[in-house]
């Protein structure tokens, strides 16, 4: 069998990157079941209310949704168990210390495999304020509105 290569993105949560103002990514690893796996190459998954905490200087993962392998017998997971994070101790310290500042939280931002293992993006973010949220959504619609311009121009200039 040849050996997967490159990222094969599964996941991805776009309303963290709404939510939140993103200070710091990493790359995880994942402790997962074997039936975890076979479903995550189906590419079911979702990390909507996922988010990750740190107990006993270890980074754990919770409450993102991994379905059952639908061809899984008893030895098939549960959707929702916090799974752990495999990460260096110098930056489980820093998370640690960067969370218990006001405001800071670590969400998951995408699930993918990465040369055949299952890797996770987690990032240090801090929440928006519904301004903040409200600023952001123009400045995206600006940025769409300019691009048509040009756009536009450029075709009218080659016609």
């Amino acid at each position: 069998m040849a050996k997967e290569t490159g990222r094969k993105l599964i996941a991805q949560n776009k309303k963290a990157r709404h939510d939140y103002h993103i200070i710091d990514t990493y790359e995880c690893g994942l402790v997962l079941t074997g039936t975890e796996v076979k479903s995550l190459r189906q590419g079911r998954a979702s990390l909507v209310d996922g988010f990750v905490q740190i107990d006993n200087n270890e980074a754990w993962l919770h409450n993102v949704h991994v379905p059952e392998y639908t061809q899984g017998t008893w030895t098939n997971h549960s959707a929702r168990r916090k799974r752990k994070l495999l990460m260096h101790r110098a930056e489980i310290d820093k998370l640690a210390s960067k969370t218990q500042e006001t405001g800071h939280t670590i969400v998951p931002l995408a699930l993918y495999f990465k040369d055949g293992r299952a890797k996770v993006e987690i990032a240090l973010a801090k929440g928006k304020k519904e301004y903040d949220k409200r600023q952001t959504l123009r400045e995206k619609q600006d940025r769409r509105e300019t691009d048509r311009v040009i756009s536009a121009a450029k075709r009218r200039q080659r016609a």
